[in-house]
């Protein structure tokens, strides 16, 4: 299944090679901030594109909220062999972008393998950022599918490891995105982790919901499917909210360890073609209801 792929990838101290190009080094003015003094920053502490999404009062280091801008970029074509295209590096080593401040946007251009370029954009709105990626596929390669993979990890006020405070949304309302494994909240962490936890949205609903495989990674699926990619974790004095949405995406997880969310479309890329994904990080002062009337107003507008 597809997002037997997706889900094995968000790990903690991602190290692989990757062999993609970047534009030239100069930096531009790497931070952004709106009218409720939420900021958008470049995490300089990483080469490879990540981000910093700061709540208002706190220091430019806070890393409560930090996004790797993508995670990876994968492809597939052919008899559904995936390709990925770029892989995040953690660390100061390696090509950073060249960084551009457009209004509220901070954007870059990177070649990837498999000659298809990336333009990543991240925009600063009222009520968080949404995120733009588009690629132009200079190859003769027609992939099936194309997607990166955004990835906002939660510390801090937001970490939630035992996912006490993360929801989905059903047809009859929220429920917590593990609400069908109470165990969870008295076994030891380390019979609890590592553990990935998904929400079909359009993909079938796998007949094993519990999975141990052989990366030592055990997978819960919920029985029933949420009724939007949207994904919400709520702080720990449930005064801010954290939500990702997107227009389309065959399913939406979470890694408990490091509370990231993921709610990834996908798109076909032919030769000489062009295609954009985007998805939105909503940051409120609010409600889970607050939250995702923002994203049901927000949601067709993304590509």
């Amino acid at each position: 299944m597809k997002w037997i792929t997706v889900a094995a990838l968000c790990v903690s101290g991602i190290a692989a090679q990757s062999a993609q190009t970047a534009y030239p080094s100069a930096q531009a003015e790497t931070s952004v901030q709106n009218d409720e003094g939420l900021r958008l920053v470049v995490a300089e502490e990483d080469a490879d594109p990540a981000l910093a999404i700061v709540l208002p009062g706190r220091a430019a280091s806070d890393r409560a909220i930090r996004v790797l801008f993508p995670e990876h970029v994968t492809a597939q074509h052919g008899n559904q062999v995936s390709d990925h295209l770029y892989l995040f590096e953690p660390g100061p080593r390696g090509h950073r972008p060249l960084w551009r401040r457009v209004g509220r946007s901070l954007e870059y251009q990177r070649d990837l393998l498999g000659g298809v370029q990336l333009l990543a954009r991240a925009t600063l709105e009222d009520d968080g950022v949404r995120v733009h990626y588009e690629f132009t596929n200079s190859s003769r390669v027609a992939y099936d599918m194309i997607y990166a993979v955004t990835d906002p990890r939660l510390t801090s006020i937001f970490h939630d490891v035992r996912l006490e405070r993360t929801y989905v949304h059903h047809v009859d309302g929220f429920e917590l995105l593990a609400s069908e494994t109470p165990s969870r909240l008295t076994m030891p962490l380390d019979q609890w982790l590592p553990a990935r936890y998904l929400a079909s949205v359009t993909w079938p609903i796998p007949a094993q919901r519990v999975e141990h495989r052989g990366d030592g990674i055990t997978y819960y699926t919920k029985s029933r499917a949420a009724d939007v990619p949207f994904i919400a974790t709520l702080s720990n004095d449930r005064a801010w909210v954290v939500a990702s949405v997107s227009r389309e995406a065959g399913n939406v997880w979470s890694n408990p360890e490091l509370t990231c969310q993921h709610v990834d479309p996908q798109a076909p890329l032919a030769p000489g073609q062009r295609a954009t994904l985007e998805m939105k990080i909503l940051v409120l002062h609010g409600t889970l209801k607050d939250a995702f009337q923002r994203a049901m107003q927000q949601r067709m507008s993304l590509q």
